[in-house]
């Protein structure tokens, strides 16, 4: 049975940037949704005053993650134009090409720090859509 992967980053919006980031994440969450039926969820949250942003990601399994990380580069990009990644988050087992895309994202959003996590103990009550 195929483990899913949590994925989740954290960025500073750039002065100036809130309106133009927001239209972006709105291309983003539509390009995906249309393009990657087997992901669980992709969600983008602010803090309170708006200047932090946060992605989270349920992938049923590494291959989603490691699709999701190659169609989306070009909509990464044009985000990151609006943003600073300042870290990334990955809970669940990825495949060594999936983990090197990981990175490779935080190197082209600048250099954030990437941090894999290895499940213990837990359980979860979901079922990925069929694709």
């Amino acid at each position: 049975m195929t483990e899913p992967v949590f994925y989740v980053d954290r960025s500073d919006i750039r002065p100036g940037m809130l309106a133009e980031a927001r239209q972006r994440m709105a291309e983003l969450v539509d390009f995906v949704r249309e393009r990657e039926p087997r992901l669980i969820a992709y969600r983008f949250y602010e803090d309170a005053d708006a200047s932090t942003m946060t992605v989270v990601a349920v992938h049923p399994d590494s291959a989603s993650m490691e699709l999701h990380l190659r169609l989306g580069g070009p909509g990464f990009r044009r985000l990151g134009e609006c943003i600073r990644l300042r870290s990334v988050d990955v809970y669940g087992p990825l495949a060594p090409a999936a983990a090197e895309a990981v990175r490779a994202k935080a190197r082209m959003l600048g250099g954030a720090a990437v941090t894999f996590h290895t499940l213990r103990a837990g359980f979860g009550r979901f079922t990925p859509p069929a694709g």
